[in-house]
C-alpha cells in the first residue's frame, strides 16, 4: 500500500510518500487556495491508499483539525491524524546528518518532517 504524510504549515505543507514501504520526502506545496487540488493530483500520481496528517498541540492543532476535516470531505481515502511532536526537531537532525546544504533548508525541512511522521507509522 502507498501512503502520503502531511506536515501542515500555514505557508507550506511538507509531504512524504511511502511506496512499497520506502519513505521518500517529496517537494512541499504552498498552503493556498490550490492546496486540495494539488494534493488530489499527488494522490493520483503516487496511487496513494491512505493519508496521515501530523497534528501538534495547542491552538495550531485547531487549524490542522479543520484542514483534516476539509480533506475528509473531499478525498475518498482513509485519513488519520498522528501526533507530530518534535518531528521538526528530529527532521533537523536528519537534515544535518545527511550533509544537506543550508540554502535548501527552508524548502526541504517540512517534507523531511513529513517523512519522520510517516516513519513513525510505517515501522
Amino acid at each position: 500500500m502507498n501512503y502520503l504524510s502531511i506536515d501542515y504549515g500555514t505557508k507550506n505543507i511538507g509531504l512524504a510518500v511511502s511506496i512499497l514501504g520506502i519513505i521518500t520526502p517529496i517537494p512541499a506545496i504552498k498552503n493556498d487556495d490550490k492546496t486540495i487540488d494539488n494534493l488530489q493530483k499527488i494522490i493520483i500520481d503516487y496511487k496513494i491508499d491512505g493519508v496521515y496528517v501530523g497534528v501538534s498541540e495547542g491552538e495550531f492543532a485547531k487549524l490542522i483539525k479543520n484542514f483534516v476535516d476539509k480533506l475528509r470531505s473531499v478525498l475518498k481515502l482513509n485519513i488519520e491524524t498522528v501526533e507530530e511532536s518534535v518531528s521538526t526537531i528530529e527532521a533537523e537532525q536528519i537534515y544535518i546528518q545527511n550533509g544537506n546544504k543550508k540554502k535548501d533548508y527552508k524548502k526541504l525541512i517540512d517534507s523531511v518532517a513529513a517523512a519522520v511522521i510517516l516513519r513513525r507509522i510505517i515501522v
